[in-house]
């Protein structure tokens, strides 16, 4: 069977095309920021029995961080995509930590007690922690944007199976 008496993939009797992928809408990714933000808020206050607006502000950060991340680099290996948001996260916790804790005094963490801290804003066992909580952050970030993926025809494949159709 040669290309052009090829028909189109079908589903139920239905005619298919591959879709190509558009970016997605600016307040998908402030509702991604507010998710982050609450289910960090959520976790922390299950886990440690309270938490800050300042630490749903900093998760909303991290997670959109993470989501970024994980959408720009949707082919490579999940441990490169965890190390890259383990250090993102570590990152953004250091600033948020210097500016809420160290400039304006409010105590919100402190890690002065853990081994390999620096300030008492970050610490090595938590940039870990942040890596194995990258994983299931990861998966999560995929499924946020497989449910908000917008997506139209792509313009090429579009006008070959309109070719097919004639």
């Amino acid at each position: 069977m040669n290309a052009s008496t090829k028909k189109p993939q079908t589903l139920d009797g239905i005619s298919t095309v591959r879709y190509a992928q558009r970016p997605l809408p600016f307040l998908a990714y402030g509702l991604v920021y507010i998710f982050g933000g609450l289910y960090y808020c959520f976790l922390e206050a299950l886990f440690r029995g309270y938490t800050h607006w300042t630490m749903g502000v900093t998760g909303g950060a991290c997670f959109l961080g993470l989501f970024i991340i994980t959408i720009k680099g949707r082919k490579q290996p999940m441990l490169l995509l965890c190390l890259e948001g383990s250090l993102l996260i570590t990152a953004l916790e250091f600033t948020a930590g210097s500016i809420v804790n160290l400039l304006l005094g409010w105590h919100v963490w402190d890690y002065s007690a853990l081994r390999f801290h620096l300030l008492g804003q970050i610490s090595l066992v938590y940039s870990i922690v942040w890596f194995f909580l990258c994983i299931p952050g990861v998966w999560l970030c995929r499924i946020l944007y497989a449910l908000m993926l917008y997506e139209v025809p792509a313009e090429k494949e579009l006008d070959i199976y309109e070719t097919q159709i004639r």
